[in-house]
């Protein structure tokens, strides 16, 4: 037995640093671990202790003993939650899940699905992708794949059942509002890659936006294909949005910082109790592109975004808008372990240029209040620290931005709404009209009325007040919607992007990132005199 729980570690593989939310991903090997001495003492008194716990239980359950289900099941889960709120540990699926998303791709269908009034929909197909060209929309109700029905599954084996082999026909039935019988399409599963860097556009007179979903192996080519696109040359500002980014490849992150700053300047530092420190460096630079920028983010952003957001604002090289971000700043190693199961380990912390540690305290809250952020997230007043021109910014819980910009909250008919009245509306009324919208088309009148009549319909309670209070919300919303299903999810994007109120608060505070990058220059030249 003391063989058998050695051998459960095996060579780690590729440093990482693994967030809850989307994860850091970095290179570079770690040592093996070292075996436990099992002896009467220490670490390996532990370790023996638990292997005689396991012969104990082996040789004397009540049943057979499932030694996948408690190890894997029971034991190592069981201890990884007692570490910290991002080590991890992956079963074979979540292990095979991890390595698919760190390549950005996988085979299958290419849509989005999700619950819906007790039903699993489309959510949205992929523009281009094999479920969007066969005719798949949004709010179709998946009835069968390859004859196994849906009921009682949950999105994720749904989802299973619609990735497979490259090439490989799978027959998708669904419902879809208006139509008098099922439909049914066959779909032939390819490679489906989708972009981290999606097509940016400009927003204003020479001031271009681009949002940054997540840093996948693709992302700092993405973001060089469209600044070269936009002619970054010419550029008068550029709002990079990092809203809801979860992270992802540590490499990726540097790059990207790296394409707005000098080269040879520090973007992130990394070290640990065993993990020497490592300084990640800007490779290539900007080459004196010095546009304003804004950067936009959230509690949302996390781990690879805040490498990026807390590289920008040390080095003074973006105004940085919106709410504190989530503060993850553990790095991950993981270590395949035998049965095609892994672990995510804490190993290290990372810190921006100016050396602040980012990461919140979780020391005092449960993991589900630190993932919740039921902490009121404080900055630490001991881990001061100075930007490149001397601006002082905090350690200790996430990059707090420059200037605060707060998103109201929804109100109840918001809410409602929200959860599901306008992707019904939607699907109800492309059921009665033609889907084909206009370039730039906005909700009328018309419109906004049949939705008020829907509700009104389907017993969906609210005011007249706060039907006419939320207009504004409501027509951002409902377009996005209609978008979706009208023409595809990134012309939505794009759409809702070009009607954000905070984007537009990001063109007003251009000048300030003007302003910043002016100061930051000034101040530089004169200490290098």
């Amino acid at each position: 037995m003391a063989h058998q729980a050695r051998s459960l570690l095996l060579l780690p593989i590729i440093v990482l640093g693994f967030s809850v939310l989307g994860g850091v991903y970095g290179s570079g090997v770690q040592a093996a671990i070292e075996e436990p001495d099992l002896d009467d003492s220490g670490n390996g008194a532990d370790a023996l202790g638990f292997t005689k716990f396991y012969a104990l239980v082996e040789q004397n359950f009540a049943t057979p003993l499932d030694p996948d289900r408690a190890i894997y099941a029971g034991a190592i889960p069981g201890m990884d939650a007692t570490l910290d709120p991002h080590t991890t540990f992956f079963d074979p699926k979540a292990y095979r899940t991890f390595l698919d998303e760190q390549k950005g791709h996988y085979f299958g269908v290419g849509m989005e699905v999700g619950p819906r009034n007790d039903k699993t929909v489309v959510l949205a197909p992929f523009p281009g992708s094999p479920a969007y060209n066969v005719g798949l929309r949004p709010g179709d109700v998946l009835i069968t794949i390859n004859g196994k029905s849906t009921n009682n599954l949950t999105t994720d084996e749904i989802a299973d059942l619609l990735k497979g082999p490259r090439g490989s026909p799978v027959k998708i039935v669904v419902s879809r509002e208006g139509a008098p019988d099922f439909l049914s399409f066959t779909v032939v599963r390819e490679e489906i890659n989708r972009k981290s860097v999606p097509d940016g556009f400009f927003v204003g007179q020479g001031i271009a936006y681009i949002k940054v979903s997540g840093f996948e192996d693709d992302t700092s080519r993405g973001l060089e294909d469209n600044l070269k696109r936009l002619g970054q040359d010419k550029l008068e500002g550029l709002i990079l949005d990092l809203r809801g980014n979860p992270g992802g490849l540590l490499d990726e992150a540097v790059d990207v910082a790296g394409a707005f700053l000098q080269k040879g300047v520090t973007v992130v530092s990394a070290y640990g109790r065993d993990y020497p420190k490592k300084t990640y460096t800007v490779r290539g630079g900007t080459r004196g592109r010095e546009y304003p920028m804004v950067v936009l983010v959230n509690e949302y952003s996390a781990s690879a975004a805040e490498i990026v957001s807390g590289a920008l604002q040390d080095h003074d090289r973006a105004w940085i808008m919106g709410g504190t971000t989530f503060g993850k700043g553990l790095v991950q190693t993981v270590y395949p372990l035998s049965a095609g199961t892994a672990i995510a380990l804490t190993t290290a912390h990372f810190y921006t240029p100016s050396g602040r540690l980012i990461q919140r305290d979780y020391s005092h809250e449960s993991f589900y209040d630190y993932y919740n952020h039921k902490d009121g997230i404080t900055r630490n007043a001991n881990d001061v620290k100075m930007t490149d021109s001397g601006r002082t910014v905090y350690g200790g819980g996430g990059i707090t931005p420059d200037e605060e910009y707060k998103t109201p909250p929804l109100d109840p008919l918001e809410a409602q709404l929200y959860r599901s009245s306008l992707f019904n509306f939607t699907r109800w009324y492309f059921s009665k009209h033609s889907s084909r919208l206009p370039a730039g088309w906005m909700p009328d009148q018309p419109v906004i009325e049949s939705l008020r009549d829907y509700l009104l319909d389907n017993n969906i309670d609210f005011k007249d007040t706060d039907f006419m209070v939320d207009q504004d919300w409501i027509k951002r919303q409902l377009t996005k919607e209609m978008y979706i299903y009208a023409f595809d999810v990134d012309a939505s994007d794009q759409i809702y992007a070009k009607t954000d109120p905070e984007v537009k608060k990001a063109m007003d505070s251009m000048p300030k990132a003007a302003a910043l990058v002016e100061n930051a220059r000034k101040v530089m030249a004169k200490r290098r005199q």
